[in-house]
């Protein structure tokens, strides 16, 4: 019997698939516990145009992430802290100050762990800092950390 998975399987497909199964495994297993539907030719149009419609939501997810990509890049996220001599600070930036701080100012939510700090910020000046937006899509931000 053919069938259109419509949850991970562990073993035999993934979400989406479409195979071949023995007839008893379908009916008393995958069926009975909603895990696939029978391929009806109904069943493979919706599947299909399921399929397109998440190609089309991540291409516009993708032109998204270009586009804050672009405007983050002509921005400097500027944050004050306590230093004392040579210009060390007494704590450090972390991303999630950084994500705070990027919101309040302009409005661009990031979350914090899209931010690729390696290490907090521990001295004065600018930082040019590396922002993972989408898969394929990588921005940078500049910050500014001036004295208190």
């Amino acid at each position: 019997m053919k069938v259109i998975f419509l949850k991970d399987v562990k073993g035999k497909a993934k979400k989406g698939d479409v195979k071949n199964v023995p007839d008893g495994y379908a009916r008393n297993y995958l069926l009975k516990n909603n895990l696939a539907e029978e391929a009806t030719s109904g069943n493979m149009k919706a599947l299909e145009a399921k399929k397109q419609k998440a190609d089309q939501l991540e291409q516009q997810e993708k032109e998204d992430a270009i586009n804050l990509k672009d405007k983050l890049a002509e921005i400097a996220v500027e944050l004050e802290a306590k230093s004392g001599d040579n210009g060390r600070l007494f704590g450090s930036i972390t991303s999630k100050q950084i994500s705070e701080a990027l919101k309040k100012q302009f409005g661009h939510k990031i979350d914090k762990r899209k931010i690729e700090l390696d290490e907090p910020i521990r001295s004065l000046g600018y930082t040019t800092i590396p922002v993972k937006l989408h898969p394929e899509v990588s921005g940078s931000i500049k910050v500014h950390v001036s004295e208190k």
